[in-house]
This record gives C-alpha cells, sequence and structure tokens, in this order.
C-alpha cells in the first residue's frame, strides 16, 4: 500500500497509477467472482453426491442467514396466516388409520378359545362381540406354464383332409413368453427401474434361464406393437389446450465404439385434474438421437396452445415460427438454480422463500373454477411476482454477472 509521501507530484503519473489501480482492483473483484462461482459448483456437486435428492429446504440452513432474513420469514409466515382465510381453507389433513383397501382378498383366520365352558360356574359361554384386526400379506410371484393343445382332425371316408385350429398370435412367433409375462418385463424395467440382467437374476433363482439380450429381444418386440398407441397418445396431445414439454439426455448403446452415445428422451405431458378437466391425463415419451431446435416442431405438428417449458432455446424458435404456440416458463426450473445456491447466499434463502409464498397460494387455489383461480392469482400471485421482480433486479447492480447467483437471477429475469 502506498504512502501518502510516495505518490507522485505529478498529474499524469498519478492518473496512470490511479488507472493501474483501478485494472487491478477489477481484476481482483473478477477472481473473486470466479472463486464464488466455482464454490457454488463444488457444492452443488457435493450435495449431489452426499445430500439428499429432495429439493426440500432445510430448516438448519435458515439459522445461517441474516436476521433481515429471519425477520422476512416472520413476515412471511404472518402475510400466509392472514391471507389463508381469504384464499380458502386448508384441505383436511390426510391421515392413515391402518385400514388397507377394500379390494384385497380377505382370508379370515379365528382365533378362538380352547373351552366353552365358563371358568366361573362351567355354563355355557356366547359370544357377545369379537375383536378384529388385519395384517398385509404377500404371496409371492410364481411362474406358471401355459400348455396350448390344438387337436388335429382327420377324415377316415376320404383320408384327404386334416382340420386343425389355428394357433393363436404371439408377440414372439415360435416364443415361450405370454403377453403378461412381456408386459411385467416391462413395467419392471421402466416403471421400477429394474435392470434386464437383474430381472434375469431373478427368474434364475427360481430356476428359470433366461438372458438378457432374450429379454432385450421381448422388449423390442413389444415396443413395435405398442408405437401405434404411442402415436395415438402423442396426436391427442397436440389437440390440448396446454402441455407440459421437457428433455433429459439418455445414454445409449453405439455399437462397435465401444462406448454409449447422448441421446435425447422428450417427455409431453397433460394432467388438469387439479382444475376439473375431464381430459385423461397423458404423457408421450419420444427419444431422438440429438437435441435439435426441429425436434419439438416434428413431435408437437399442429399443436396450438400453451407449452410450459424451461428454457431451452428450441421452444423460443417453435414459438417464433409458429405464432399459435405460447410459451409458459416452469417456476420449478428457477427455483432450482437458487436451491443449489441456498447455503451459501441469503438471496438465494430469499428468493426460496418467496416462491414458497407463490406455491402456497397455488396449491390454495387448485380444485377452483378458472375465473376464480384468475382472480385469486390477480390477487395474491401477481403481487409476489412483481416484488420478486424488483428484487431480482435490484440485485443485479450487486451482484457480478459471471457468478451463478448471477446467472440464476439473469435466468430468471429473462423468462
Amino acid at each position: 500500500m502506498l504512502a501518502e509521501a510516495d505518490l507522485p507530484d505529478d498529474v499524469d503519473a498519478l492518473r496512470a497509477l490511479v488507472l493501474d489501480q483501478s485494472r487491478r482492483i477489477d481484476a481482483l473483484q473478477s477472481a473473486q467472482a470466479e472463486v464464488e462461482r466455482l464454490k457454488a459448483i463444488i457444492d452443488a456437486l457435493q450435495r449431489h453426491r452426499f445430500g439428499r435428492r429432495s429439493e426440500q429446504l432445510d430448516p438448519d440452513q435458515l439459522e445461517l442467514c441474516l436476521e433481515e432474513v429471519e425477520a422476512a420469514l416472520a413476515q412471511a409466515e404472518a402475510t400466509i396466516q392472514a391471507n389463508a382465510g381469504k384464499l380458502g381453507s386448508a384441505r383436511p389433513r390426510k391421515t392413515n388409520r391402518g385400514s388397507l383397501p377394500a379390494h384385497l382378498e380377505r382370508i379370515e383366520q379365528v382365533v378362538d378359545v380352547d373351552s366353552k365352558a365358563c371358568p366361573c360356574c362351567g355354563g355355557t359361554l356366547h359370544q357377545i362381540g369379537e375383536d378384529v384386526s388385519e395384517r398385509l400379506d404377500v404371496v409371492p410371484a410364481t411362474f406358471r406354464v401355459l400348455v396350448t393343445r390344438r387337436p388335429r382332425y382327420g377324415c377316415r371316408s376320404c383320408e384327404n383332409s386334416v382340420v386343425q385350429a389355428p394357433a393363436p398370435a404371439r408377440i414372439v412367433e415360435g416364443g415361450i413368453p405370454t403377453e403378461a409375462l412381456i408386459a411385467q418385463v416391462l413395467v419392471s424395467k421402466y416403471a421400477d427401474h429394474l435392470p434386464l440382467y437383474r430381472q434375469a437374476q431373478i427368474y434364475a433363482r427360481q430356476g428359470i434361464e433366461l438372458d438378457r439380450s432374450t429379454l432385450a429381444d421381448w422388449v423390442g418386440r413389444a415396443a413395435w406393437y405398442l408405437r401405434p398407441l404411442r402415436d395415438h397418445i402423442l396426436a391427442e396431445l397436440r389437440h390440448s389446450e396446454r402441455l407440459f414439454a421437457d428433455e433429459t439426455t439418455a445414454p445409449v448403446l453405439d455399437p462397435g465404439r465401444g462406448r454409449t452415445k447422448t441421446g435425447q428422451l422428450w417427455a409431453y405431458a397433460r394432467d388438469d385434474r387439479s382444475w376439473g378437466s375431464s381430459d385423461p391425463p397423458m404423457v408421450a415419451y419420444v427419444y431422438a438421437g440429438d437435441r435439435k431446435a426441429d425436434r419439438p416442431r416434428e413431435h408437437l405438428g399442429d399443436f396450438a396452445g400453451t407449452l410450459q417449458v424451461d428454457g431451452y432455446s428450441g421452444y423460443a424458435a417453435l414459438a417464433k415460427r409458429r405464432q399459435q404456440v405460447r410459451l409458459a416458463f416452469c417456476w420449478a426450473h428457477v427455483r432450482r438454480k437458487f436451491y443449489e445456491l441456498v447455503s451459501s447466499s441469503p438471496v438465494a434463502t430469499e428468493v426460496l422463500r418467496r416462491i414458497a409464498e407463490l406455491y402456497a397460494v397455488e396449491d390454495r387455489t387448485r380444485g377452483e373454477a378458472a375465473e376464480r383461480r384468475r382472480a385469486l392469482r390477480a390477487e395474491h400471485s401477481r403481487p409476489i411476482v412483481d416484488e420478486l421482480k424488483q428484487y431480482l433486479e435490484a440485485r443485479t447492480r450487486q451482484v457480478s454477472a459471471k457468478s451463478k447467483l448471477g446467472e440464476a437471477i439473469r435466468y430468471a429475469l429473462t423468462r
């Protein structure tokens, strides 16, 4: 640090010194922003590796925040309680008293006394009541063999005709699996995330040797038969007023290269049950080998309506090209970027608190008619969103644009 006596008397030299100091300060601030960005990345990786997968805000993390955040939380709770009466009473809490579904088969077991004679006087006992309890039991899955017999008939008079009923159609021609077994393999693989090699191990424990390649062949054949159903679902979705769309990477085997390649799995969904719609909920999954912007346009065809998406540029290109498609962005994606920073940023904690207020309003409007929802959102949600926008805009002048927090703020403001 320079002392006053070391400062030059020449104006040009002094100006050069000031400019040099300014450049050093800018470089230091940039380095500090980079350090914070790298720390945020490390925190996110550690949370992914060691932390909980649920995105529930940890109450212990709130204790590390500043007093102003705690005061804001208290004010938010008071606001929510004050508005609870206006938004309608909360749905009754669901309790589980141990009752089991009525459709399950009941196997009764009567545990009776050894003697019907009164232990006091020896008289005959009469039933005056009973205590009933239920326990959940399971019958392990068992395999069986369906034997199909097709008698052949011949004519003894002419000896020229042989009559036999045609063989039932099979998904695997000449193969051993029934439709039920193939369905079980599909459900286990895609709904229960049970890989084929583990399914093969399960079958082997019961003495059924099925190679993984055999199971994979069954899956491929079933997919071919199910493709018209997928196409029908996708066609139905194209006539919807609102759709959700998202995509994720999927490792795909790449024969000959010794490693996998990255494909894309697109999901298009409709579920308006919470708003009283009679349209059945459905999801169509479409695989693509890349993430080109043309993919959503190819998948959605002549869809015209509201498409709720994340920040992927392909959706913006679709809306720009087709004016009848209106984009609605997803709060969950905005929230996720701030959640990754909550352990190190009071700003991120404050943003999550405000988004939680917005979610609370949405939860209380669930099931209401469209006009009622619109009115409640205008009264309660609009102020929250407007204030959050102002809050984020004010923080853009205080946060480095290169930091993870700056990226999260920019993502939220550009949606």
